[in-house]
């Protein structure tokens, strides 16, 4: 007989599923304290209450908004500077490491800088958001190009392709996976730091509204919010996925 094969959407499901029924369980015969982690059903129960009585989607749309400004710039700068550090060898020599020493520096607690500059406004998230995620594109994009063969670059040659030809039709292709790699990697640090700003100054959307259920002690309300955002994130990054494929030379 053959081994049964389960699709792992279904299997994921279900170890979620067993999961919050292990801590449903838990949580009913007092093995976990219910003050500190709600009971799951609480927590499922609350995501109507959120899109009608806190305007979920609203605050959705706030967040969204925010992150696209921050996630455009983003790419642009980074995919921009990291083409110029790799065309620029004492340039890239000069910043690099200054670059890698920023993607590891907790840049969510120059937000009181921010706040000077821009004030308590989305242009503060923005900002935050857009230099938290910098860093890795730049890196990644310059990883990427110094990556490509000289084998593939010499066949562009030998075809007698300009400088700008080579560049589109071998080494721009030839980078887009580890260009995306640091694309992910920079929304990822987007997102955190734009939502984490937003719950510090309790300004924005979907920061701001876990900020203000925290403050309420409404804790399935929180873990509720936190979940959404978890699943906004999982479609972005699909969404992302399936871009990337698109844009992939076929091998």
């Amino acid at each position: 007989m053959g081994k049964l094969i389960v699709p792992p959407p279904i299997f994921g499901a279900a170890c979620v599923a067993l999961f919050l029924g292990l801590v449903e369980f838990l949580l009913s015969v007092g093995l976990l304290n219910q003050f500190v982690i709600p009971f799951p059903s609480a927590v499922l129960g609350s995501f109507w209450r959120l899109f009608e009585e806190e305007q979920l989607l609203h605050r959705l749309v706030v967040t969204g908004a925010e992150a696209l400004s921050a996630s455009m710039l983003v790419v642009a700068f980074g995919v921009g500077i990291g083409v110029l550090l790799h065309k620029r060898r004492i340039l890239r020599l000069a910043t690099e490491p200054w670059i890698a020493a920023a993607a590891a520096a907790p840049i969510v607690l120059a937000y009181p800088l921010f706040l000077v500059i821009f004030g308590r406004s989305s242009a503060t998230i923005v900002a935050m958001g857009f230099v938290a995620g910098l860093a890795p594109v730049i890196l990644k994009t310059v990883e990427g190009f110094q990556g490509v063969k000289k084998s593939f670059l010499n066949v562009g040659r030998s075809y007698n392709l300009s400088p700008g030809q080579l560049f589109w039709k071998i080494q721009f292709p030839a980078s887009i996976p580890t260009i995306f790699t640091g694309i992910r990697l920079g929304l990822i640090f987007t997102l955190i730091n734009l939502i984490g700003v937003e719950f510090l100054i309790n300004f924005g959307g979907l920061g701001q509204l876990i900020n203000d259920l925290a403050e309420r002690y409404d804790l399935p309300g929180v873990f509720a919010t936190i979940i959404f955002v978890i699943l906004v994130s999982v479609v972005i990054f699909s969404l992302l996925e399936r871009l990337e494929r698109w844009l992939r030379p076929v091998r």
